[in-house]
């Protein structure tokens, strides 16, 4: 294990998005307060409690993972792809580092943002609707699951697109309708039965719903089956990633 090159990796991640900490940690912070201060103000007064818990507190777990895997993905596929789009991907490949080690190296950088981003809103937003977590360790724990999920699908977007716009259409087409489409805004037991299922299907669906249950003490689902299809589905992206690197897949001529 090359801890030397593992630990300059994972520094150099998490450099990069401190040195532009407005856009990468203060950025997520205002969306998120816009997001729930739109709802508080348009729905929140109308709208009955959702699972036994106040809307806009309801709302307030679902938006913060949501922010927090938007950040872990963009963190780690805008990193690779401006490499390979600069031509000096070569210098990451060249150290002795292993597949596995890249992976948890760019890892690394996916997690240290979504959990800055958590901390950020937890500490500054959630004060301000009266909101504070009920399991402080596992909403650490649910949020590093989702940096690390939608880290290691960071990894394989950015090895698979080889320019900006390519990146844009795996955000746009498949990382946003996810987040969207997973019960961050509302219950599933609302939802149509064809519609349930496939939230079901969906292993961000059980990231909110876990942080939910984190948070605050409801959720849809069990969370030691949400905590099983996370794990699970990360281990198969990682090893995707892992092999992407081990192959050379599109970053070797």
């Amino acid at each position: 294990m090359n801890w030397l090159g593992l630990w300059t990796l994972a520094e150099r991640e998490i450099r990069r998005f401190l040195a532009v900490w407005t856009q990468t940690l203060a950025a997520p912070l205002v969306t998120a307060g816009l997001f729930l201060l739109i709802f508080s103000l348009a729905i929140g007064p109308a709208r009955g409690d959702v699972m036994g818990v106040p809307f806009v507190h309801f709302l307030a777990p679902g938006i913060l993972m949501m922010t927090v895997i938007q950040n872990s993905f963009a963190n780690v596929s805008s990193s690779i792809v401006i490499s390979k789009v600069q031509g000096n991907i070569v210098d990451t490949l060249m150290p002795p580092l292993s597949a596995g080690e890249l992976v948890a190296g760019f890892l690394a950088g996916g997690v240290a943002r979504g959990l800055l981003v958590a901390a950020a809103i937890v500490l500054v937003m959630f004060p301000l609707i009266g909101l504070w977590v009920a399991h402080p360790l596992l909403t650490i724990l649910w949020v590093a699951l989702g940096g690390a999920f939608l880290g290691a699908l960071g990894i394989v977007a950015g090895v698979f697109a080889n320019k900006f716009d390519q990146i844009a259409a795996i955000t746009n087409f498949i990382v946003t309708p996810l987040s969207f489409l997973s019960g961050t805004f509302y219950s599933i037991e609302t939802l149509p039965p064809v519609m349930r299922a496939l939230s079901h299907a969906n292993p961000v669906f059980y990231l909110i719903d876990g942080l939910r249950h984190a948070v605050l003490g409801v959720s849809d689902s069990p969370p030691a089956l949400g905590f099983a299809v996370v794990a699970l589905s990360t281990a198969l992206m990682a090893g995707l990633a892992w092999w992407m690197f081990r192959t050379g897949y599109r970053l070797k001529p």
